[in-house]
């Protein structure tokens, strides 16, 4: 795009709406609700949500930096929240003591910790592999 700041509101517009659709999608996989445990006072799921937040935006934000177009910016998007998505499944399955769902819904804050660095961190190394 030419004008500068029509592409910023372009780009911003695609990942706030991609923002909203992903965290539908992680509404679906985990078996407490968000929003409702966030109103609630529970600092894990806040922190845990917050994590998701910032990897979906931190992937995005390598997304626009690497890519001249909306339509790959959002591909890209895309495909790094599915491995985002992909890590929160493996992160679950490499802790067969508990559950990790149950533990933040329980507001267990180290377990709500640990999953917000992962979020942070695998948005990291996602974002460095984005083309």
């Amino acid at each position: 795009m030419a004008n500068p700041y029509v592409e910023t509101v372009a780009n911003y517009s695609v990942v706030v709406l991609s923002l909203i659709v992903f965290l539908a999608i992680f509404e679906v996989v985990t078996k407490y609700k968000n929003w409702e445990e966030i109103s609630k006072g529970n600092l894990s799921v806040a922190m845990a949500t917050g994590g998701k937040v910032f990897g979906i935006a931190n992937i995005f934000r390598y997304s626009i930096e690497h890519n001249d177009t909306i339509l790959d910016m959002t591909i890209w998007g895309v495909y790094g929240f599915l491995l985002l998505l992909i890590g929160y499944f493996i992160f679950e399955f490499l802790t067969p003591r508990f559950r990790i769902d149950d533990e933040i819904q329980q507001d267990n804050r180290a377990v709500g910790l640990i999953s917000m660095v992962i979020s942070v961190g695998l948005s990291f190394v996602i974002g460095s592999g984005i083309g």
